[in-house]
């Protein structure tokens, strides 16, 4: 009788004496699936085959279980090559964690068939195409021949260069001291005149022209000798 009494009291002045439930931990294999479903879900659009393979998380870490995993990238990431990839808890408990991945990105691009000269406009032939790790390129390389065929080189280049698309000019649509039609557009009006061209405009670009009057305005080229004044 009296060791229960004993038992009882320690009970009640030493309550966490007694062991206590363990909180349950995170499934660390379901962590690596949310980044790895996150890295996919970036990777949607890329011109080519993909591949993702992540790191191990850190066998030694205990982490509490989460119902709410959020992965993320690293602020001014980019979702290919070899990066970081964080996945953060915010509930019940809060945690953070990164792991290390590698996306590689397999696909065609583009280099110079030939020496290309500056001013050139590319054409088909100047192409020449290539399989490789897009993941390890400029993001302006070219990966379609739509991006460069019918553009002018701004720099010369030489055979098996790296085609960019930071490198292409669109063709010109309009030329210097060609004649065009002005076409001035505001609410309600609508004005058409004969002008001279003053300088060389690709499709969009901003071409000044100089009218019969001596007026020079500044509108958007268009194909087709025309250019567009908007007010």
């Amino acid at each position: 009788m009296m060791k229960k009494l004993c038992t009882l009291v320690l009970m009640a002045i030493c309550p966490f004496a007694w062991p206590q439930t363990a909180a349950p931990a995170q499934d660390k294999a379901a962590v690596r699936q949310a980044a790895e479903e996150f890295l996919k879900t970036q990777s949607i659009g890329q011109p080519g085959e993909v591949n993702i393979s992540l790191g191990q998380i850190d066998s030694r870490l205990n982490l509490a279980a989460c119902a709410n995993l959020m992965p993320f990238l690293p602020q001014g990431s980019k979702p290919w090559g070899k990066i970081s990839v964080g996945v953060r808890c915010t509930a019940p408990v809060s945690w953070t964690i990164y792991m290390t991945a590698n996306v590689q990105v397999t696909g065609d691009y583009y280099v110079a068939a030939g020496a290309i000269s500056q001013g050139q406009v590319i054409t088909a032939s100047d192409l020449s195409k290539v399989k490789g790790d897009l993941s390890s390129l400029p993001s302006v390389a070219v990966t379609t021949p739509s991006q460069a065929v019918g553009k002018t080189m701004s720099m010369s280049v030489v055979s098996g260069s790296l085609l960019r698309v930071d490198n292409l000019r669109s063709a010109p649509v309009i030329q210097q001291g060609q004649s065009v039609r002005v076409t001035s557009k505001g609410t309600g009006f609508q004005v058409s005149t004969d002008a001279l061209a003053l300088n060389n405009a690709g499709e969009g670009q901003v071409v000044k022209a100089r009218t019969a009057s001596g007026a020079v305005l500044s509108g958007v080229a268009k194909a087709g000798g025309l250019v567009e004044v908007s007010y």
